[in-house]
């Protein structure tokens, strides 16, 4: 039995398919007499494309991430998937005139009318291969991609299995695509690893009613056009989720024009779910669809892929894909990685409420690129989201990161039930303050409503009559009951704030984002003082110095999230006792609204914390210095010619 694994666009090009890695290792372990190849289309497109377009990195990544809630990446080969070049081309115009650049406009018109030609091309190439089974794995963008492929195949060959498997398969989404796409004989919806060498072995072994007992499956049969097997009642044993095999990535990869676009990073694996969704599952997150169950890899397992997948393909760059950080693996895998010399740099998600000898092991370690997801600085709509962090503790995880060398990539969202412009104008007045620390990826963005999250699943939350995006109408051609199924992203009410309080704080961001570059805010603790020097366009003062034992005693304790009344029963009980006795709590509130004037303290529901990462060189520590300069110039141009919307990245 020959099998093909197809990685359609809009896969990123940087990274190979973990999904397809994955499933390439689970059919050369557990299906006897079957061959398994990945064919990288993803990158076959970039080829083919670049030598009919003046088409970029940029391009590819604002298909592929960028325009993912705007849906232009799967809109572009609906054409493909409807053999019509000029698909729902009014509809597509008349909605996103609005929302995109003329020259993105033009370019995402012209893809559209060039890609069924690929599209014809990748399948006249499976079909020469001659396999029995081709798989698609389905995640983000690619969904449109991998369905018009998967029609080509059969319309040149029916006799050759087609399967559908990845995140837009999961639940009802999976049962839609089986049930509207008659050319897609199988949808393995959920977790793959078993699934679908079960399935694959049935065919082998020329025994459909097999097909009946693999949890999750989608499938038909002469009496039946579409069945749907009942979903797994629980996800895979961390034992069984293997470790994936990218034979084949980085030759194709080393072939491609892509090569000089990108750094590849190898992408790993420890842990699915969230062990803090499983108690609060935060309102807006879609993520890990049918299982939020945690469940990790042992120490042992973990650090032997990373060494293997790094010894092996000689790349040092790693991209987890954990939703969340198993905390075992700061005392357990992250120490090993240090002893082992090994120079890794890695992107991994974390809780923002992380303490700074944890964040100094994930650099030490090489996990430099966190992900924390911060989404606000104001405690009540952190609480509207159930984050289960403050406003100050995830201003505490941004100077921290500053002071260990972390890079933070976070999004700011509003648009959540109950939120009041209240909540937000005291944050907009403290962002100049912040201008050191890392900034939002962009703007702030209107939360989206994904299917599986709280907001989707429960109205009773402050989100009811939703439909399917926009997008959907006009990239497939299908009922809206049958698109509500199959979509991932809603249309709904908007909720919270309105415009005006929309723009103070995305004007207050763009500032933040404009100055960054060039802001610093650092301290230093000498014993008897302690010495901040400044550099903000906001604030006039340049140093100043903390020589009052009562003024250094606080600043120390400002090192954590305090409330008054904490911070004077420390002062109080501290080893200065002269200096904490004479302090009243009207002095202690006059002097923390000094420094908050001042931009040395933020404050947020009555908590206060200090701004100033201790002084080690953070301009050194910046990684991506260099990067927001650059940036900074081009937004400049992009604001001139009108920018585009920014995405609601949860």
């Amino acid at each position: 039995m020959r099998v093909l694994l197809v990685n359609m666009p809009w896969s990123p090009i940087d990274l190979p398919s973990l999904a397809l890695g994955i499933l390439k290792r689970s059919v050369d372990e557990h299906v006897e007499g079957a061959t398994c190849e990945v064919m990288h289309a993803n990158l076959e497109f970039t080829d083919w494309m670049t030598n009919r377009l003046e088409f970029t990195a940029e391009d590819y990544d604002y298909y592929a991430l960028s325009s993912y809630f705007l849906g232009c990446g799967d809109w572009v080969f609906s054409s493909a998937l409807y053999d019509d070049p000029e698909w729902r081309e009014s509809e597509f115009v008349e909605a996103m005139t609005s929302k995109l650049r003329r020259s993105r406009m033009r370019m995402t018109r012209e893809l559209h009318r060039l890609v069924p030609e690929f599209v014809a091309e990748v399948a006249r190439r499976v079909v020469a291969l001659e396999p029995d089974v081709v798989g698609f794995t389905s995640t983000f963008q690619q969904n449109t991609a991998a369905l018009a492929a998967a029609r080509q195949i059969k319309r040149l060959a029916p006799h050759i299995v087609t399967v559908m498997g990845g995140a837009n398969c999961d639940a009802e989404q999976g049962a839609a695509v089986h049930r509207n796409f008659p050319f897609v004989d199988y949808v393995v919806r959920g977790e793959g690893e078993v699934a679908f060498p079960r399935l694959l072995t049935a065919l082998r072994d020329g025994a459909p009613a097999a097909t009946a007992s693999i949890p999750g499956l989608c499938h038909r049969t002469q009496e039946s056009g579409h069945i749907v097997n009942p979903m797994p009642t629980g996800p895979l044993p961390p034992t069984a989720i293997l470790a994936p095999d990218y034979s084949g990535y980085f030759e194709r990869l080393a072939a491609s024009v892509a090569r000089n676009w990108v750094e590849p990073k190898l992408v790993v694996e420890g842990a699915r779910g969230c062990w803090w969704g499983e108690k609060h599952h935060c309102t807006f997150c879609g993520l890990n669809g049918s299982f939020m169950e945690f469940r990790s890899k042992s120490p042992d397992t973990f650090f032997r892929e990373i060494m293997d997948l790094a010894e092996r393909h000689q790349v040092l760059d790693m991209y987890v894909v954990d939703n969340i950080l198993d905390m075992r693996y700061l005392s357990t895998v992250l120490p090993r990685i240090i002893d082992s010399g090994y120079d890794l740099r890695m992107h991994i998600e974390i809780k923002a409420n992380m303490r700074r000898p944890q964040l100094q092991v994930l650099a030490d370690a090489g996990l430099i690129y966190v992900q924390p997801g911060i989404e606000s600085l104001n405690s009540r709509v952190l609480d509207l989201m159930d984050k289960g962090v403050s406003g100050c503790q995830n201003v505490r995880m941004l100077r921290d990161a500053a002071e260990t060398g972390l890079s933070v990539s976070w999004n700011y969202l509003h648009g959540f039930p109950g939120e009041t412009a209240e909540d937000y104008e005291p944050v907009v007045r403290q962002l100049p303050a912040l201008e050191h620390l890392n900034p939002p990826v962009d703007l702030s963005a209107r939360i989206a409503i994904e299917r599986f999250s709280p907001y989707f699943k429960r109205p009773e939350l402050g989100f009811t009559g939703l439909r399917p995006e926009e997008h959907y109408l006009f990239t497939y051609d299908l009922p809206e009951a049958e698109l509500h199924d199959l979509a991932y992203v809603f249309q709904a009410p908007e909720r919270g704030i309105t415009e005006p309080t929309v723009t103070l704080l995305n004007d207050a961001i763009a500032a933040w984002k404009k100055h960054h570059a060039d802001a610093r805010l650092t301290h230093t603790d000498l014993g008897d003082r302690i010495v901040l020097v400044s550099r903000r366009p906001s604030f006039a003062w340049r140093t100043m110095q903390l020589t009052d034992p009562l003024e250094t005693a606080l600043f120390r304790l400002l090192d954590q999230p305090h409330t008054v009344s904490a911070l004077l029963r420390k002062l109080r009980a501290g080893a200065d006792t002269d200096a904490g006795a004479r302090c009243t709590p009207q002095d202690l509130e006059a002097l923390l609204s000094e420094w908050v004037a001042q931009g040395v303290v933020f404050t947020d529901a009555g908590q206060y914390v200090h701004l100033a990462p201790a002084a080690v060189n953070q301009d050194l520590l910046r990684l991506d210095y260099m990067r927001h300069a650059h940036t900074r110039s081009e937004s400049t141009a992009s604001t001139e010619a009108g920018a585009e919307p920014a995405p609601a990245l949860s």
